[in-house]
């Protein structure tokens, strides 16, 4: 066999590996032009149905029936409940720092006293315990009080919503709102950070657990994940300076002298779409039907307009467009949740879903069931 050899230029090197293929990807895939698809089935179609029949879509490759998205729940049921063992240590956390700190402290400790060392069983053991394992971690870290038990005529994200101890919440509103997070938030292509981190992490054997803790600092840094809880900060001063009733031009302006200040429009841009996110544009939807008169909506709707117009002014920005960063602590906050902490805990809940499956593959289902190999790339020495 002849030796190929690529030739590597400067230019490609340091980039983040931005477009370099490397594995493929059986859940999801974003289109530059048409957005995020699961399965095959674009998320504009998929945030109308139940979080537990998108679940059985990402998990099994397939939309099942009624009976089979309803045998599917019961098994997860079955598996929700945290071990008063893995609750007792989550109480006994810190309450400094971060919650996603403490999010990464409790992915350890529930495979520390619960893991069973197989990454599939994993796989739907994490799927299922993680609306209770965020609820006691976000009820922890507030100091909301202790966490119930999850229950079985309840639903998914429903669980979530009653285990989780806001207070003054109209419930049924958050889980609304809840729901279309989760489903919003699940997956994301194979190659966005945290993806790429658990399952290279996976790839030198650790558990399902301590990778998606793993997966779990990744998404928590202000360019991944946390983006969202900076998205809110930022739609809130905007309102602070130019009120609810800002008029285009004073947002022009505004958004004018931040950019010559060389300061950052928080909430646009994506590193493969070209057009607006179509998770914002869901959520831009729900927030103007729902919220219409809420001073955060008011603004965020303002930005989104005014904001693609600005940035589309300068050549050098590939994507001018909202992301879903934009929009979804304004959403989360409209409906009463305005606790932009703990927005990325509630990302995270989405996206293990997402990356636990995609693991499954990398390390069972991958090369004909022989798994990927431990990632290994190719750095060049270089003399400072």
């Amino acid at each position: 066999m002849s030796e190929v050899l690529f030739q590597i230029t400067a230019e490609q090197l340091e980039t983040g590996l931005r477009g370099y293929p490397c594995g493929y990807c059986t859940t999801s895939y974003v289109d530059p032009q048409k957005g995020l698809f699961y399965v095959g089935k674009p998320l504009s179609e998929l945030c109308r149905k139940e979080p537990e029949e998108v679940l059985y879509l990402l998990y099994y490759g397939k939309e099942g029936t009624a009976e089979e998205v309803k045998g599917f729940y019961q098994e997860l049921a079955k598996r929700a409940t945290l071990s008063s063992k893995v609750l007792q240590a989550i109480e006994n956390l810190p309450r400094e720092g971060h919650p996603m700190k403490l999010l990464g402290m409790g992915l350890l400790l529930l495979g520390s006293l619960e893991g069973s060392q197989n990454y599939r069983e994993d796989c739907l053991n994490v799927i299922a315990k993680m609306p209770q394992l965020c609820a006691a971690i976000i009820n922890h870290h507030a100091g909301w009080g202790k966490t119930g038990s999850f229950r079985k005529d309840l639903g998914y994200v429903e669980n979530f919503g009653e285990l989780l101890r806001v207070p003054h919440a109209n419930k049924e509103e958050l889980i609304r709102v809840f729901k279309l997070f989760n489903i919003l938030h699940y997956d994301h292509g194979g190659g966005n950070l945290s993806a790429f981190v658990g399952k290279a992490v996976a790839s030198g054997l650790e558990d399902m657990y301590g990778s998606l803790c793993a997966a779990m600092c990744a998404l928590a840094g202000p360019r991944h994940g946390r983006a969202n809880q900076e998205g809110l900060l930022f739609v809130q001063q905007i309102l602070q300076e130019l009120g609810e009733n800002a008029t285009e031009v004073q947002m022009e302006q505004f958004l004018r002298k931040k950019l010559a200040d060389n300061q950052m429009v928080i909430g646009f841009g994506h590193a493969v779409l070209r057009v607006e996110d179509p998770r914002a544009t869901v959520q831009y939807a729900y927030a103007e039907k729902h919220y219409p008169n809420h001073p955060l909506v008011k603004t965020a709707s303002l930005l989104r307009k005014v904001g693609t117009k600005v940035l589309s002014e300068n050549p050098k920005i590939s994507d001018p467009h909202p992301n879903v960063d934009a929009v979804s602590g304004t959403l989360l906050s409209a409906a009463g949740f305005g606790f932009p902490e703990y927005f990325t805990v509630l990302f995270g809940m989405s996206r293990c879903v997402g990356i636990a499956r995609q693991i499954v593959y990398e390390r069972l289902e991958a090369r004909g069931g022989k798994g990927t190999p431990i990632v290994r790339p190719k750095y060049l020495y270089k003399s400072l």
